[in-house]
């Protein structure tokens, strides 16, 4: 079983950053998929970013200008850097890792946008 653990979450205003940790508890290979979805009030679980083996990263069209996702694997971590933040990022993010065939999920780390 692997643990993942989100941080990094918070309030801030529109315009505004954020970045966002991942840890994992065992070691998540470079060629599996870790990613980043979020799911707002009322709203389904959507993918915001996703990095896996050398591919280029995956983002939703949503935060392609804006957000970053990258990966230090020697520390199983994915971290998002999120910039110009906008009201409509409000939601719970979501740590996911796909490793030895298994799908894995963090608990979540409110972010919200909002003056």
């Amino acid at each position: 079983q692997v643990q993942l653990v989100e941080s990094g979450g918070g309030v801030v205003q529109p315009g505004g950053s954020l970045r966002l940790s991942c840890v994992a508890s065992e070691r998540v290979l470079s060629t599996d998929a870790m990613a980043w979805y979020r799911q707002a009030p009322g709203k389904e679980r959507e993918l915001v970013a996703r990095r896996r083996g050398g591919r280029d990263p995956e983002y939703a069209s949503s935060v392609a200008d804006r957000f970053t996702i990258s990966r230090d694997n020697a520390k199983n971590m994915v971290y998002l850097q999120m910039t110009n933040l906008r009201p409509e990022d409000t939601a719970v993010y979501y740590c996911y890792a796909r490793t030895s065939g298994s799908d894995y999920w963090g608990r979540g780390t409110q972010v919200t946008v909002s003056s």
